[in-house]
């Protein structure tokens, strides 16, 4: 009986979120090409497509928007009022990610919803739609069989956590144990003997830090890391140069080069010492991708070729 009550207050719950979203966005969400949806402070709806511009399509009213807004936060017993005018986290009824904003942080409700990535988006799509080349294609798939580490660079919605998914579909993880370190889950590894670790921000609350202590005692072969955004930099590099070769993560950056100057900022919250010889130890490859006026595309792969003095190599 309480496994039907609980059941049932689900469907009811996606009923009424559904209906406050209306048909374009639930169509949105149902459609597997998409991989986020917006709505700006005009009320205009905006619809992400892998590897394609973003595209109107269609308008909520601002009573709409502030009812979605609302209904997310009561379902994550949180509450947006003029004091506290802003929501993030993960949409209990689906998984995926939302951030919400309302006046007078905006002209009007805001919110954006991050699919999580279903179906998996492969490398080999990646060369058919002319998001990378072959080449690159190649490279990618070389440097995961040889265990060297990836860092995938690129600004916000460039498709930096699609194409990790799509590097980790790659056969080469399934024989190892990989451990996936995220703010919110997003990534999916082939791995059948892999573990997932999330961050926590309610008190006491978990770091990106705290997980990649933990990870190293779970006898990781790969670390993966769903975005480095702060001082654990300093740990992935690490826990990268001290035997766990392999890994991925994620990081906004403007350029493949820029990704390092990004990662040593990141290491100077916490460390006055920039340990340059450890990140060029550890870094290997870094894949940089853009979401231009043409849609996602790599822009570029480099190799990190050890360390000149003060300077990085780059080949």
């Amino acid at each position: 009986m309480l496994l039907h009550n609980r059941t049932v207050a689900l469907q009811r719950t996606n009923a009424a979120f559904r209906h406050a979203l209306g048909p374009i966005i639930c169509g949105a969400l149902e459609d597997d090409s998409v991989i986020e949806v917006s709505v700006n402070p005009d009320g205009r709806i905006w619809i992400d497509r892998a590897g394609m511009p973003s595209a109107a399509a269609g308008e909520l009213t601002a009573d709409q928007a502030a009812q979605v807004i609302r209904f997310v936060a009561t379902q994550m017993n949180e509450v947006v009022n003029d004091d506290h005018p802003h929501i993030a986290g993960v949409l209990p009824t689906t998984g995926d990610r939302f951030q919400g904003v309302l006046p007078p942080l905006a002209a009007g409700p805001a919110f954006s919803i991050r699919k999580r990535a279903v179906p998996l988006y492969s490398l080999d799509d990646y060369v058919r739609d002319e998001i990378m080349s072959d080449e690159q294609r190649h490279t990618i798939i070389t440097a995961v069989e040889r265990r060297e580490n990836v860092l995938v660079a690129g600004g916000t919605a460039s498709g930096k956590t699609t194409l990790t998914n799509a590097i980790l579909t790659l056969p080469a993880f399934q024989r190892h144990r990989a451990v996936i370190l995220e703010d919110t889950p997003e990534l999916r590894c082939s791995a059948p003997n892999s573990v997932s670790l999330l961050t926590k921000e309610r008190e006491p609350r978990v770091t990106m830090t705290h997980l990649v202590k933990m990870t190293l005692r779970m006898k990781p072969d790969r670390i993966i890391v769903g975005e480095v955004r702060d001082g654990a930099a300093l740990d992935m590099v690490q826990a990268w140069n001290t035997g766990h070769p392999g890994g991925v993560c994620t990081l906004h950056a403007n350029s493949a080069r820029d990704a390092i100057q990004r990662l040593e900022d990141l290491i100077g919250l916490v460390s006055a010492l920039i340990p340059r010889r450890a990140i060029a130890g550890a870094i290997n490859h870094i894949v940089f991708i853009e979401n231009g006026d043409d849609g996602r595309r790599v822009k570029e792969i480099v190799r990190v070729a050890g360390l000149d003095g003060d300077s990085y190599g780059f080949a």
